[in-house]
């Protein structure tokens, strides 16, 4: 009897001791974990991935690279990992893999890369909908940062760079049912790049074609190297309330442009390709105020073009769907800063409002507002189209009617047809009124 008494007591002693072991064993872990990571976001691009870290407080971190095999290796300070790793690295070309431990009161995660890799690593402040992150972008190293001075491969073919707003980690305004600007702005570009490319003599480029982020910058880069002749930058507006609506084009501010124009002329030596047809003679004259007056020439033809098409994408757009603003508006926006390239960004609606947030992501609504944006780049082309351009050859120019023309006489005089001049004016009578501007198609 007394045997299994001091058998009992040492059983409840023993559980004692665990018990205390363990609750040791949580308050060590709670003191470790001040920081926790939530979230891991990869985020794989043509030319970089973007690696978002989701944290609960403001990240303390080291990090160091290895070699032979390359890898990336980033110890956080009391922080525990709650991101399952196994299936993070599966649909990235850069990161094979990665691994974590926990070691002297810190996270060690490891990632297996492909090879070497540029590396910028940066804290963010909590914004929007965001936290404390931590971002790691791992860039290729073939990757050229301005645009190389080299002929177009077609000469006949405008150019159209596409730009979706936003992308990756950055989801641009939220609507009120959970609705992203960036899926809305990718929907309809990739509408929009469907369109141009059937359109005889010309070209799309997508500045994003897919869920990522390119840098604002970069995306202007981007259109140089690929020898983008007009640029258009796709939106979705928002507001603090659900009121406002309509569709707003937008193009850059005269300050914003002088002022690139300024910071190029600074450093023309190695900007010239940035300034123009006249980047040459800007490049290699010492006489400033030359440079100074090609470079303003160039600058004043870019913000001409961009009116030029604002005003028709304008028109086209009225068509469709309620606009916010029904003339150009200026604004400092940084993916039109480019002097050298015409531009224009479109706000194809407020997502901020009920009604337009569910138009938005309305397959049907989103192809309306691609082929206004289309119609509306095409026709400016068109009645100014580029020098060796296919439009160039097929184009329209306008005429002022004065008094004594007539359909048949114009249609005499321009070597067309009657019925050609009706359809490309879409006149249903042969009535024309002095001072009435009639397009005239291109006979070569």
């Amino acid at each position: 009897m007394y045997h299994r008494f001091l058998l009992a007591i040492a059983k409840i002693r023993l559980l004692r001791l665990l018990v205390a072991i363990t609750c040791s064993s949580l308050f060590s872990i709670s003191a470790f974990a001040a920081n926790s990571i939530d979230g891991i976001r990869v985020w794989p691009a043509p030319e970089n991935t973007r690696i978002v870290f989701d944290v609960k407080k403001k990240p303390e971190y080291k990090y160091f690279t290895l070699s032979k095999p390359d890898r990336l290796v980033i110890d956080f300070n009391n922080t525990k990992n709650t991101v399952a790793l196994k299936k993070l690295a599966a649909n990235d070309p850069r990161v094979k893999l990665f691994r974590s431990s926990i070691s002297k009161g810190k996270t060690r995660l490891v990632l297996e890369l492909a090879q070497s890799y540029q590396l910028t690593i940066f804290p963010l402040a909590p914004a929007g909908q965001y936290g404390h992150r931590l971002v790691l972008d791992l860039y290729d190293k073939n990757r050229t940062d301005e645009a190389k001075s080299k002929p177009k491969s077609n000469v006949g073919d405008i150019i159209i760079g596409i730009d979706a707003g936003h992308g990756g980690e950055d989801p641009g305004s939220i609507g009120g049912k959970g609705t992203y600007e960036k899926r809305v702005t990718l929907a309809i570009a990739k509408k929009l790049q469907k369109l141009i490319n059937k359109e005889k003599g010309m070209k799309a480029v997508m500045i994003r074609s897919g869920d990522y982020y390119v840098n604002i910058n970069r995306r202007t880069s981007l259109a140089r190297e690929k020898h983008v002749d007009f640029f258009v930058s796709i939106h979705a507006d928002a507001f603090r309330t659900s009121i406002p609506s309509g569709a707003s084009v937008w193009v850059v501010t005269k300050r914003r442009a002088e002022s690139e124009m300024a910071k190029w002329l600074a450093n023309r030596e190695k900007k010239s390709e940035l300034l123009g047809g006249g980047g040459g003679v800007i490049k290699n004259t010492s006489d400033s105020h030359l440079a100074l007056a090609l470079a303003d020439m160039s600058k004043e033809h870019s913000l001409g073009v961009s009116f030029g098409v604002a005003n028709n994408v304008i028109k086209e757009l009225k068509k469709i769907t309620k606009m916010h603003k029904k003339t150009p508006q200026n604004g400092n926006f940084g993916v039109l800063k480019s002097s050298d390239i015409p531009s224009i960004l479109v706000e194809t609606g407020f997502i901020s409002n009920h009604r337009e947030e569910k138009n938005l992501t309305w397959s049907k609504h989103q192809q309306r507002l691609a082929d206004a944006i289309h119609r509306g780049i095409k026709n400016h082309f068109l009645a100014h189209p580029l020098t060796g351009s296919y439009f160039a050859s097929v184009g329209y120019k306008k005429h002022k009617v004065r008094s004594g023309d007539s359909l048949s006489v114009l249609a005499q005089r321009y070597n067309t047809s009657m019925s050609k001049l009706k359809a490309i004016n879409n006149l249903k009578s042969n009535a024309l009124r002095i001072g009435q501007t009639l397009k005239i198609p291109r006979t070569g």
